[in-house]
């Protein structure tokens, strides 16, 4: 008899909620994970009485009211609006593209002028067939736009010049032609009172976990100790990268504790000229709804903030992997190690490593639930 039915590899939200689910099913878990702690790239650590997103801001959003239902169960969310300012040199502009960035960039008051002003741009470019990301972006938005707003950011985030990007990466860019600098076009969004952490926390709750457990060092002990396992790492090197490296970008970050009350106005504020290395500044006590307003919660000192700094960067063996890059070399690959994953019946494979692809929060979420189905009794 094996000691575990399941061996999830990985607390972030897929094998937390699988591990959940399998938890009241009556089937016991072991949940491992290599860092010092759950919850993977959603994890929060309170610092100064602030939650600080550790890996990033994580922002809930969805339109499907189940999955809503689904995680409220779990943490009383606020009201936080993502409502993100580019900033380019010392000029500001709402994200994403709507009538208030118009109006700062050209003067423009009515829709109608705004869409004259665009067309305008895209005319002059004369672009029919777009060769690379510059041109696809102009095209779609003309050079004002790409030029302050798209243009560093994206060089930034992948690393190379916008000229030798292949024009597919930007399939649309978002432009509203309405005064509302909502990002997300979701009925639901907010962040857990609380954090992501306590989330992770309580779905874990009674369950077996080993931190600082690295599949990879402990490999034959770990496939001998359950009799499945639901792996949420990279899917490449499970299988010892036998038909070659995946390929991501990653990032890294700085967090400084600042002696003031309110550094930047805004949880997020994003750097779009290519001379500033990085990509945005979160700013965490905006998250808290309320604390631009000096309206802080219980806790949360009123004199300090925190900010992160964040930078692109390039990914190798040993940085952590974010951002798989979907391109057609790399999704071939990918298929191959896919249709040797189906000839695997006692490994589940989740999570953006494990189906190298990026999710928001919400599709992990119903990508786990309808893992759970599959592998139970189909109640989602």
């Amino acid at each position: 008899m094996k000691k575990y039915n399941y061996l999830i590899v990985g607390s972030g939200l897929f094998g937390s909620i699988f591990a959940y689910e399998a938890n009241k099913r009556g089937k016991k878990c072991l949940v491992i994970d290599k860092r010092e702690h759950i919850g993977g790239n959603i994890y929060t650590e309170k610092i100064e009485g602030i939650n600080v997103h550790k890996y990033g801001a994580h922002i809930f959003h969805t339109s499907n009211k189940e999955i809503w239902n689904y995680i409220n169960q779990f943490a009383e969310f606020n009201r936080y609006t993502n409502s993100p300012i580019a900033r380019y040199k010392d000029e500001l502009y709402n994200m994403p593209f709507n009538m208030n960035t118009f109006n700062k960039l050209w003067g423009v008051v009515t829709p109608a002028e705004a869409k004259k002003k665009i067309e305008e741009e895209k005319r002059e470019a004369g672009i029919v067939e777009p060769k690379n990301l510059e041109e696809q972006a102009i095209s779609l938005v003309g050079r004002t736009i790409y030029e302050k707003l798209v243009k560093g950011y994206t060089e930034k985030q992948w690393g190379q010049k916008a000229t030798e990007l292949p024009s597919f990466i930007i399939k649309r860019l978002p432009v509203r032609f309405i005064y509302d600098n909502n990002y997300f076009n979701d009925i639901y969004q907010g962040i857990p009172i609380g954090g992501y952490a306590s989330i992770i926390e309580k779905m874990l709750k009674g369950i077996d976990i080993k931190l600082n457990c690295d599949f990879f060092d402990n490999r034959e002990e770990l496939e001998n100790i359950a009799e499945k396992i639901v792996f949420t790492g990279p899917i490449d090197k499970f299988y010892n990268y036998k038909y070659g490296e995946l390929e991501y970008r990653s990032l890294r970050f700085e967090t400084d504790i600042l002696d003031e009350e309110n550094y930047q106005g805004n949880a997020v504020v994003n750097f779009t000229e290519y001379e500033v290395p990085y990509t945005r500044i979160i700013e965490h006590k905006h998250f808290e709804y309320g604390a631009s307003l000096g309206n802080l919660a219980e806790g949360i000192a009123k004199e300090k903030t925190i900010i992160t700094k964040e930078y692109p960067d390039m990914w190798k063996q040993g940085k952590e992997p974010y951002y798989p890059i979907n391109n057609d070399k790399n999704n071939n690959l990918y298929t191959k190690y896919f249709e040797l994953s189906k000839k695997d019946k006692n490994v589940i494979f989740g999570g953006r490593l494990g189906l190298y692809k990026y999710f928001d929060m919400d599709k992990v979420i119903e990508a786990a639930l309808k893992c759970v189905n599959s592998e139970f009794d189909n109640i989602f």
